[in-house]
């Protein structure tokens, strides 16, 4: 990310002020890291000339050693300044220095008649330097800063060692993660690219679950100080995840196995995404899924805290899938295609009749009004009524009749005595109240109840001679073209 992407983003994100909290404990860089910052990016972009002088002459200052340079929390600049990063963008900085928690081996609580004394805002009496140093650093992690960084050490920068560090160091690590405020540590050494830093950082990122950077703040540049604002972006709380998933999975009921699969390992995923940069872990353990041909980071909006993920499925459950749910097999591209045409063209003659095929359900009577490509207009023709003329228009269309008939049949098989009978309809209707299907199952003379049945139907459908369908036709067209005032039907 560039500088003015850094930027705009924790703009957006802390509402266009940039506090930036420094903490840890004593005797760490704090105030060295908060001269450079200083120095590097906001004193050289403030425009008025008496902000610039004041902001200058407001810079902590710092040494070597084991005596605590930072009496009191200090707000550095006092007044927030704000900068134009460029003429589209400008915020409003002040980072916040404090004394920090003790560490073993600093010098600067006591006095030669006891502990040191100090006064503070807070109480109108003077109070041991420790407890004012204690409550200032709790307020600056608490009150008055929107981002944290976390200065610790290896102990190379003084004589103190690392081991006094660690628990000033987990206690404002804690405090921090206590009320949910983005930060990240700087492990601050004279050496930070030696390899025991870096391997002390990672401990420590391990540790923490937080970012981790070894610099030497005495020689910051800003480049570093770019790298630590964005790794902040990163710790900043996730408002909303979007994982659109394959078009065609959506599709299916949302009790398929597969859909069913792709959102467990969304909702598994998403239940422990909690900061920006969980986003890229997410991403990583979507695509582990066996069924997840690839995972794409679509956007990430680190202003908005927002991100967009899609998931594609592999390309063969696809075909899969769809032999599932259709009953055809099919084996790529080129063979859905030509299951397609052939589909399309079943839906079209489907479509004809779909409507009349829904009225014989409902009445026992259906029609299928003919297309306008089906009907057949004859030539107009001149006619004479008395003493006035006319044009006679004829055409003619084929309609389609769909009548419901229910058919009935018989089975009467003869077997035997009443004895005998009497132990086929208890075979017959042995587990009929559990599964009623299970009778059509039931075998006699060695076929099944469902195949008697079938034939016996089939029998009866082909059983209207041809001369009584032509003369049904002829019957039907004369009602449907003449009326049914003179039709007299008798059925013997």
């Amino acid at each position: 990310m560039d500088k003015l992407d850094i930027f705009r983003d924790i703009a957006e994100r802390t509402g266009g002020d940039i506090y930036l909290g420094v903490v840890g404990g004593v005797r760490t860089g704090k105030s060295t890291f908060i001269k450079r910052f200083m120095e590097l990016v906001v004193i050289p972009n403030i425009k008025n000339v008496y902000d610039k002088e004041r902001a200058k002459d407001e810079l902590p200052q710092s040494g070597a050693g084991r005596t605590i340079m930072t009496t009191e929390p200090k707000f550095v600049p006092n007044e927030a300044v704000e900068i134009a990063v460029n003429p589209n963008l400008k915020i409003r900085v002040r980072l916040v220095d404090c004394v920090g928690y003790r560490v073993l081996g600093a010098l600067g609580y006591e006095e030669e008649d006891g502990p040191r004394m100090v006064t503070t805002p807070w109480y109108e009496e003077p109070i041991p330097f420790q407890e004012a140093a204690e409550i200032g650093t709790r307020k600056v992690i608490s009150e008055h800063s929107t981002i944290g960084v976390v200065v610790t050490t290896d102990g190379s920068i003084t004589d103190i060692p690392r081991e006094n560090y660690v628990d000033a160091e987990e206690r404002v690590v804690e405090e921090l993660k206590d009320i949910n405020k983005p930060f990240v540590i700087l492990l601050n050494s004279i050496k930070p690219q030696a390899n025991d830093t870096l391997q002390l950082a990672a401990e420590l990122e391990e540790k923490y679950d937080v970012p981790v950077l070894p610099i030497d703040c005495a020689e910051l540049k800003q480049q570093d100080i770019l790298k630590i604002l964005e790794q902040v972006l990163f710790e900043f709380p996730v408002n909303e995840v979007n994982i659109s998933l394959p078009l065609w999975i959506e599709e299916l009921e949302s009790k398929h196995w597969l859909r069913q699969s792709f959102e467990d390992a969304v909702r598994d995923t998403v239940r422990h995404v909690r900061r920006l940069r969980d986003i890229e872990t997410a991403v990583n353990s979507l695509d582990s899924y066996d069924f997840v041909h690839q995972v794409n980071l679509k956007q990430m909006d680190m202003g908005t805290g927002s991100a967009s993920i899609e998931m594609v499925a592999k390309p063969e459950l696809f075909y899969r899938v769809l032999a599932e749910e259709t009953g055809f097999a099919i084996e790529g591209d080129h063979h859905l295609f030509r299951l397609m045409k052939d589909l399309a063209v079943a839906k079209r003659e489907y479509d004809k009749v779909a409507t009349a095929l829904q009225e014989v359900r409902d009445t026992g009577y259906g029609v299928v009004t003919p297309r306008l490509d089906e009907m057949n207009l004859e030539e107009p023709e001149l006619i004479r009524q008395g003493n006035r003329f006319g044009v006679k228009l004829k055409a003619s269309a084929p309609s389609l009749h769909i009548i419901k008939a229910d058919i009935t049949t018989e089975i009467t098989p003869i077997i035997g005595t009443e004895k005998q009978c009497e132990e086929l309809v208890q075979y017959m209707l042995a587990g009929f109240d559990e599964n009623p299907q299970k009778i059509w199952e039931s075998e006699i003379f060695g076929k099944s109840l469902h195949d008697l049945v079938r034939e016996g139907i089939q029998n009866k459908l082909h059983r209207m001679p041809e001369n009584a369908q032509v003369k049904l036709q002829e019957t039907l067209q004369r009602i449907v073209n003449e009326g049914s005032g003179g039709l007299i039907c008798i059925i013997i």
